[in-house]
């Protein structure tokens, strides 16, 4: 079975069928480069640092969706390279299996584009997403020539997102801003703040308590001089 095939599937296949195993591993392919890899890392880290006090999502990178007893046979369908479920619970899964999840798929997909899978994630899994798994939002974006672009799900139909003045694409799904930043795909907040990774937290962390220091000891050494100026004088800083 073909991917264009799957696309012919019901909303749920398995909804009338016996239920396959749940507990299914992943069968993703190598990713394509380190730039993929370092893309999809980003992008868990940073939404799990900035959503560290929830518990009702799940997200992860080049993770096999199971979502149709057939595709286990054929294994021509791959995963998303990153994607996040909302109202699910937060724990590490083997694949992500949707009869074993409640028939949840996907709330947002995001796909790293490659010169080899870049024609299939703009047709056929854009349509798979959009069909099938009725995905609220999709997003790509191509690490090398940084292609980006999103889409909304509208009556049954991905619409494109329009970028603001600074061409970052509002996630309805997320409350977050995807845009380019320093050729990597970040999060933004809805006040225009960078989502940090969980390294760049604690640096900006220790930034802020090395700068309290400084004005700190600038402060010291003003009223060292000021009292040193005032002794100077003949006067006793004591009686003022």
């Amino acid at each position: 079975m073909s991917l264009a095939k799957d696309l012919n599937l019901q909303e749920e296949p398995w909804e009338d069928l016996p239920l396959p195993p749940s507990d299914l591993e992943s069968d993703e392919p190598p990713l394509e480069s380190d730039l993929h890899l370092r893309q999809i890392v980003l992008l868990i880290q940073c939404l799990e640092y900035i959503w560290r006090d929830r518990n009702d999502f799940y997200a992860t990178g080049n993770l096999t969706i199971y979502f149709s007893p057939d595709q286990i046979k054929s294994r021509d369908f791959r995963g998303p390279d990153f994607f996040v479920v909302l109202g699910t619970e937060r724990k590490p899964r083997k694949s992500w299996v949707l009869w074993a999840e409640g028939g949840k798929y996907p709330n947002v997909i995001v796909e790293i584009l490659s010169d080899s899978t870049a024609t299939m994630d703009r047709s056929l899994k854009k349509q798979l997403y959009q069909d099938i798994f009725r995905t609220p939002e999709y997003f790509w974006f191509h690490p090398e020539t940084l292609e980006f672009a999103g889409f909304s799900l509208v009556n049954g139909q991905y619409q494109p997102l329009q970028p603001d003045s600074q061409g970052w694409l509002w996630s309805q799904q997320l409350g977050l801003y995807l845009g380019i930043y320093a050729g990597q795909l970040r999060y933004i907040t809805a006040e225009g703040e960078l989502v940090p990774t969980p390294q760049e937290a604690v640096e900006q962390a220790q930034q802020h308590v090395e700068q309290a220091q400084r004005q700190a000891e600038d402060e010291r050494q003003q009223k060292e001089l000021l009292l040193m100026k005032l002794r100077e004088r003949g006067i006793d800083p004591e009686t003022l």
